[in-house]
C-alpha cells in the first residue's frame, strides 16, 4: 500500500513522544490502562501515515480510538494533536459523512473530557460555568481544524471547477476554430464553383463558336478567341486571389474577390458576347448596399445565368429582374429555354447539377433570405431570391 511517506519522520516522532508519555504514567493508570494506552499511542501514528489514501477509513477509527480513550479515562495527553490532524483530515478529504462524524467528534471533544478526565473539586471555584468554559476551550482547536479542513476542500473543489472550466472554454474554442475553418472551406468551394462554372463555360461556348466560323469567317473566330483568352485571364485572377485565401490567412480580404451590383453590367454583356440574349431591368429606389449582401446578388445572377447556358438549349434566352422594395431586395432570373427539372436541379447528380443552387440557397441563407427555383408555367425555368434590407433611418 502506497503511503503519505512525507508524514513518516514527524509521525515516528510523534509515536515515541506519545509511547513515552504513556509508559511514564504507571502510578496514575493501572497495567490495562497503560496497555490500552500503548496500542492508541502505536495506532494513531500508523492511522496518520495512511490518512491522505484512506481518509474515511482512518477518521473513523480514529474517532472511535478518542472515544474508547475517553470511556477508558485515559488522558489523551500528545494523542491530542494526531486527533487535531484528524478533524482536519475528515473535513478536507473525507467523504461527506466523514465531515459530519469529524464535527460532531470535535464540537463532543472538550465536553466529554471535562465530563470523564477533568476531577471535580467542592469549593467555591468549582462551579459550572467554569467547566463549561473548560470545555469550550478544549473543543476551539478542534472546530478550528475541522473548519481550516473544509476551507481546504472548498478551495479545492473551487480549484477543479476552474481547471475544468477552462479545459470546457479550450474544447470549446477548439470547436468554433473547426466550425470557422468548414465555414470558411464551405465559403471558398462556393467561390470556385461561381467562377469556374461561368468563366469555363463562357469559354467553351466561344471555342465552339470559333471552331463553327474558322473557315467561313475569320474575324469572329479571333473575336471569340480573344473573348477565350480575356475569360481565361479573369478567372486565373480570381482563382489566385481565391488561393491567397488560403495561403495568408492576415490579408483575406485582398484576396477574396468582391464583385457587387455594379458589376452586373459587365457580367451580362459577357453573357451576351458568349451567344445567350439576356434582358436586364431594375425598378425601385436603387441604393447602396452592404458588400457581402451585393456579393449575393452577383452570385445569384451569374449562376442562373450559368444554368442557362447549360441547360436552356441553343435559342434559350434570359431576363434579370432587380426590384428594390422598402424592407427587401427581389432578384428574378427567368429563361425560356428547355431547362431542367427542380428534382434535376436538387438532386446533384455525377454531372454536377445542383451544385449551383446549393450554393445559391446557402448564400441566400446566410443573408436569412428565401429561395424559390423551379419550372416556368410555359416553358423555362425561374429563379427568385428575396433578400432583406435593413433600412436606415
Amino acid at each position: 500500500m502506497v503511503v503519505d511517506s512525507a508524514w513518516a519522520l514527524p509521525v515516528l516522532f510523534f509515536g515515541v513522544l506519545a509511547a513515552a508519555e504513556q509508559t511514564g504514567m504507571v502510578a496514575d493508570y493501572s497495567a490495562a490502562q497503560q496497555g490500552a494506552g500503548l496500542a492508541v499511542a502505536v495506532l494513531l501514528p500508523l492511522l496518520m501515515v495512511f490518512r491522505r489514501r484512506r481518509p474515511d477509513v482512518t477518521t473513523a477509527v480514529a474517532v472511535a480510538l478518542g472515544l474508547g480513550q475517553v470511556a477508558a479515562r485515559i488522558d489523551p495527553g500528545a494523542s491530542s494533536i494526531a486527533y487535531l490532524v484528524f478533524a482536519y483530515t475528515g473535513a478536507a478529504f473525507g467523504r461527506p459523512w466523514t465531515s459530519r462524524v469529524a464535527l460532531v467528534a470535535s464540537l463532543v471533544a472538550g465536553p466529554l473530557t471535562v465530563w470523564r478526565l477533568v476531577p471535580s473539586y467542592d469549593g467555591p471555584n468549582d462551579t459550572f460555568l467554569r467547566r463549561l468554559l473548560l470545555a469550550a476551550l478544549m473543543t476551539t482547536p478542534f472546530v478550528l481544524c475541522w473548519a481550516w479542513g473544509r476551507l481546504t476542500r472548498v478551495r479545492r473543489a473551487y480549484l477543479v471547477e476552474l481547471e475544468d472550466r477552462a479545459s470546457r472554454l479550450e474544447r470549446e474554442r477548439d470547436a468554433q476554430a473547426q466550425v470557422a475553418v468548414a465555414a470558411e472551406r464551405a465559403r471558398i468551394a462556393r467561390e470556385l464553383h461561381d467562377v469556374v462554372a461561368h468563366n469555363v463555360s463562357v469559354m467553351i461556348v466561344q471555342a465552339d463558336g470559333a471552331a463553327y466560323v474558322m473557315d467561313s469567317s475569320p474575324k469572329q473566330a479571333k473575336e471569340a478567341l480573344n473573348t477565350i483568352a480575356s475569360t481565361g485571364r479573369q478567372a486565373l485572377a480570381e482563382m489566385r486571389r481565391l488561393l491567397g485565401v488560403l495561403r495568408t490567412a492576415d490579408t483575406t480580404g485582398e484576396y477574396v474577390p468582391q464583385p457587387g451590383v455594379e458589376e452586373l453590367p459587365d457580367l451580362l454583356e459577357q453573357v451576351r458576347t458568349a451567344g445567350l440574349p439576356v434582358e436586364f431591368s431594375a425598378t425601385g429606389e436603387v441604393r447602396e448596399l452592404p458588400r457581402g449582401l451585393e456579393l449575393t446578388v452577383y452570385r445569384i445572377v451569374q449562376e442562373a445565368l450559368t444554368n442557362v447556358r447549360k441547360h436552356g438549349g441553343p435559342d434559350a434566352s434570359a431576363k434579370v429582374a432587380v426590384d428594390f422594395r422598402d424592407g427587401d431586395l427581389e432578384v428574378l432570373v427567368e429563361d425560356d429555354g428547355r431547362g431542367s427539372t427542380r428534382e434535376q436541379l436538387t438532386a446533384g447528380g455525377a454531372d454536377g447539377l445542383g451544385h449551383g443552387l446549393i450554393g445559391m440557397r446557402e448564400r441566400v441563407g446566410m443573408v436569412s433570405g428565401s429561395l424559390d427555383v423551379g419550372p416556368r408555367p410555359g416553358g423555362g425555368f425561374r429563379i427568385r431570391a428575396v433578400l432583406p434590407l435593413k433600412v436606415s433611418k
